[in-house]
This record gives C-alpha cells, sequence and structure tokens, in this order.
C-alpha cells in the first residue's frame, strides 16, 4: 500500500498527481478550497498585459501626441508638466472608462451565459440593455435630463426590465429557456418604446438621444469612472464567490440540488450581479453591443474549457473595448467615432462566423 500525505490545514496543498486535474491547482487555505486553473490565469495575466500597454497607446495618440515611453513614466509617478496634465486629467479617465465598462460587460455576458447554458445569451440579448436604453431615452427626450440623470435613469430602466423579465419568467422556479424568450419579448418591447420616444423628440433632443445609444465613452472624466469601480470592487468578489454554485447548475436542477446548492437562490443572486454589472457599464458609456457576448466566447476559446472563466472574460473585455476605443479615435482622425459603432462594426462579422462554425460542427460555438 502507498501512503498518502496528511491534507495540510492552511497554505497551498498540491493533490497527488493522480487526484488533481490537469493544468490546475487546489488552494486551501483553512476551510475554503479553491481550485485554480493555471492556463486560465496565464491567459488572464497575458491579456491584462496586453489591455495595459493599448491603455497607454490610446493615452499617447491624439492632437498632442506624446511617447508611449513618456506616457509609461507618467503613470509611474515621473513625467513633466504638460504631458502629465494632458494623460491624468483628459485621456486617462476616457482610456480608463472603456477598460471598465469592456471588463463589466465580459464579465456580466459570462454570468448570463453560464447560468443560461446559451453561448449566444447576453445583456443584449434578454433586454437589460434595451431596458436601459428606454428609460435614458425618456430622461432624455421627456424630461431634459442632465447627463447625471440620463445614467441614473438608464440604471433604474436595466433593472426593472431585469425584474420583470425574472417575475414574468417565473412558473414555480425559472427555467433558462423561458428567462431567454421573455427576456428576448421584453427587449423587443423596450425597442419599441425607444422608437416611438425617438419619433416624438424635437431634433436636438433626438440627436442627443441618438449620440447615447450609439454607446460613447469620449469626453468621460474621473466622475464618470469611480461610480463604475466602486460597483465593479462590491460585484466583481460577489460574482466569483458564487462562481463555485455556479458549476453545481451547470449540471442541471436537479443535480445541482442534490448536491445541496440552493438552485433559486444563487440563480436569482447572479442574475442581480450579472444584471448589476451590466447597468452600471450601460449608464456610464450607453449601450455598447457585442463585448458581452464575443468575450466570453473569446475566453472559453483560449482558456480550452468547457465552461467560462469569468475573470479571463472580464480582462478580455476590458482589452476588446480598449482596442475598439482605440480604433474609433484613429480610423477617420482628426474626427472620431462612439466606440459603440466600432463594437457593432467587428461583432457583427464575429457572429456571423459563430453561427457558420456552430452550423458546421451541429453544436454551439
Amino acid at each position: 500500500m502507498i501512503a498518502t500525505p496528511a491534507p495540510q490545514e492552511t497554505g497551498a496543498v498540491r493533490l497527488p498527481p493522480d487526484m488533481r486535474p490537469r493544468g490546475a491547482l487546489c488552494i486551501r487555505l483553512g476551510p475554503v478550497s479553491a481550485r485554480v486553473d493555471l492556463r486560465a490565469v496565464a491567459i488572464s495575466l497575458g491579456a491584462g498585459a496586453l489591455a495595459f500597454l493599448v491603455l497607454c497607446w490610446s493615452v499617447s495618440v491624439g492632437d498632442y501626441p506624446i511617447a508611449l515611453s513618456e506616457v509609461i513614466r507618467t503613470l509611474a509617478g515621473q513625467g513633466v508638466d504638460p504631458e502629465r496634465l494632458v494623460i491624468h486629467e483628459l485621456r486617462l479617465p476616457r482610456a480608463t472608462l472603456a477598460a471598465s465598462v469592456g471588463a463589466a460587460f465580459g464579465l456580466s455576458g459570462a454570468i448570463f451565459q453560464r447560468i443560461t447554458g446559451n453561448p449566444l445569451a447576453s445583456p443584449d440579448l434578454i433586454g437589460v440593455n434595451s431596458g436601459a436604453a428606454a428609460s435614458a431615452v425618456a430622461v432624455i427626450v421627456v424630461f431634459a435630463g442632465s447627463p447625471t440623470q440620463v445614467a441614473a435613469g438608464s440604471l433604474v430602466g436595466a433593472g426593472l426590465a431585469a425584474l420583470a423579465v425574472y417575475l414574468l419568467a417565473w412558473k414555480a422556479g425559472v427555467s433558462t429557456y423561458r428567462l431567454i424568450l421573455i427576456g428576448i419579448a421584453v427587449g423587443a418591447f423596450m425597442s419599441a418604446v425607444t422608437s416611438w420616444l425617438l419619433t416624438k423628440a424635437d431634433i436636438y433632443d433626438a440627436a442627443r438621444a441618438a449620440l447615447w445609444l450609439a454607446g460613447d465613452v469620449s469626453g468621460a472624466g474621473w466622475d464618470d469612472v469611480q461610480p463604475l469601480w466602486t460597483a465593479l470592487a462590491v460585484l466583481t468578489p460577489a460574482a466569483l464567490v458564487l462562481a463555485r454554485q455556479l458549476r453545481m447548475l451547470e449540471l442541471g436542477d436537479d443535480a445541482a440540488r442534490a448536491l445541496g446548492a440552493r438552485v433559486e437562490r444563487v440563480r436569482g443572486l447572479l442574475l442581480l450581479v450579472g444584471v448589476g454589472l451590466a447597468a452600471v457599464a450601460v449608464s456610464a458609456s450607453g449601450p455598447i453591443v457585442f463585448v458581452a457576448l464575443a468575450a466570453p466566447h473569446i475566453a472559453r476559446r483560449l482558456t480550452g474549457g468547457r465552461t467560462v472563466g469569468l475573470l479571463p472574460a472580464a480582462v478580455l473585455g476590458a482589452l476588446l473595448l480598449g482596442l475598439s476605443d482605440l480604433a474609433a479615435k484613429r480610423i477617420i482622425a482628426p474626427s472620431e467615432l462612439p466606440v459603440g459603432i466600432v463594437t457593432a462594426i467587428l461583432g457583427a462579422p464575429y457572429l456571423l462566423v459563430l453561427l457558420a462554425l456552430s452550423n458546421r460542427i451541429g453544436r454551439g460555438a
């Protein structure tokens, strides 16, 4: 008989090679243990480094070009006054907001896709973004609200739309199939309300609403970034804590209940976290499309896992939107495009490729 080393109570614990999942490290801290996918960690670190380089590149370009090395020196606390002012007060808030919004959309999309078991599910699909858009347009057209009031209105609209979807989908529990169908219906209704409001608006309000609906981060300041950082600081740890229960939900409701999971409670909390992330992102930038859909897909392909890792999806979302914002600044320079138009241009062919691959192999891409 081969003796097996006794598990330690604290610190990192390596299981015997024949019991350890390939490419994973099991960590135990007292009563809490977790399995860390080393490939997902490597992908997240690499994507994070690329996202930082894209942020620096985005900050360096503009009417007053700044060398990339000077941007990095200034971010490290050095540099000279003119560059420091341009970087910290004019360009860094926009680049930071783009990365933060992308991270929120990526994390939200990963949560929705894992809850529903549908690789096409995202806040865009189940009505959250449409609810935020309808409410924000109502604030602009009906109340001539300020940007802060528009952001608050979109936050409320996203929450109400998500609540309506959840209640309408409830029938002794919430099945993911009903959730998606009712989400599509609620999203279509909210889009109709938005179109009706735009037809009743005067030309100035309609133009302002159209710009918000396109999704834009230009002109952002630190006041726009701080609420999003606060929401990410609260909701990201909550998502990671609930991720363990999420793995049980992916086995099916009956199996999850047999393993001791409180299915409806966990699903409701995860939906709350996903909706919250999408809502704060939309309130900060407008309903930017395809990031919540594409980031989890790319994360799953890179990590090679059966399911989407939450952190890789968030980091890749930050990288995708950072690249899109950089393209929005440079494609028709010196003019700029709203970043939402760039993501729509890039996202449409990506979705077509996904559908083509899905048809070819006979399963979800």
